[in-house]
């Protein structure tokens, strides 16, 4: 598997300490349930990343340095796979740089934000996804990728969710007890652009992670559990603007891609959504 650089058609990349922005990817494809591929997906983003324009519209955030690591190796036990990328999130944190991981299926974002909480211990989550993963454990394995964000609550890390629309009585009945806030895909639907209010008592610091099955299949076929009646991409993009201009994002992750053969949409469009937000975060903080 050949693993290029983020945007290396365009930007040189930077020494590991004078890059702001580390890209890590992480090829984990263990507990999906249902399309493969995930394993794919940090190889496929980097690669459509060399089509992107380095203006964004607004201004150009390859100039923030950005660094490429190497892969994180998944051919290993969930606990060795959680040691190695602690590692490199440690490392990143240590020197104040942001942490893009690049995934793999969701059960990346567990591992991340256990790291994540070794060094910052108060931040929240805000989670884009089709489904809330909020079970405890599924096909007895508590690190199944329908497992991440329970496995993140239980770290103690306030969850905001956007966009789902598939779930068990026993998830709504979880995060309606456990006061976790959401915005479902339905919302959107009967109001095109809802009030999104995030809790006055949310930390300032947050960590996003994206499972790109937040989007509609008819945008994200490359995914391995699709639901219909997903976000567009606008919506997607605003949600995180108004987010990122009031908090300061720690680090983040976009995974289940899970690449088609001829389909190169879904992978730019992994791409494009990472550097827009690297573009919110770098006219916010540099």
């Amino acid at each position: 598997m050949k693993y290029l650089p983020f945007l290396g058609s365009e930007v040189k990349q930077s020494e590991f300490n004078n890059a702001f922005f580390h890209f890590i990817p992480v090829p984990l494809e263990k507990s999906v349930s249902y399309g493969k591929g995930t394993k794919l997906g940090p190889s496929a983003i980097l690669k459509a990343s060399w089509e992107l324009e380095t203006f964004d519209g607004i201004s150009d955030p390859s100039k923030a340095n950005f660094h490429t690591h190497k892969p994180v190796n998944c051919n290993k036990s969930i606990e060795n796979i959680s040691n190695q990328l602690n590692e490199k999130i440690s490392s990143v944190l240590k020197i104040n740089k942001l942490p893009v991981i690049l995934g793999g299926e969701h059960t990346v974002t567990a591992l991340a934000v256990k790291s994540v909480k070794e060094s910052i211990s108060d931040f929240g989550i805000i989670h884009f996804d089709a489904h809330a993963d909020l079970k405890d454990t599924y096909q007895n394995n508590p690190y199944s990728h329908a497992c991440t964000i329970k496995r993140v609550f239980d770290l103690g890390c306030p969850i905001v969710q956007f966009g789902i629309r598939s779930l068990t009585e026993k998830e709504d009945f979880f995060r309606q007890k456990n006061k976790i806030t959401f915005y479902d895909a339905q919302l959107f639907f009967n109001n095109k652009s809802p009030q999104i209010m995030i809790p006055l008592d949310f930390p300032d610091k947050i960590y996003i992670t994206i499972d790109v099955d937040v989007f509609d299949p008819s945008l994200m076929p490359a995914t391995g559990t699709p639901e219909p009646g997903g976000l567009m991409w606008y919506q997607v993009i605003d949600i995180l603007q108004n987010i990122i201009e009031k908090k300061k994002v720690i680090g983040f992750d976009v995974v289940e891609l899970a690449p088609k053969k001829n389909d190169h949409s879904s992978d730019f469009i992994c791409a494009k959504l990472i550097y827009s937000i690297i573009g919110m975060i770098d006219r916010k903080v540099l």
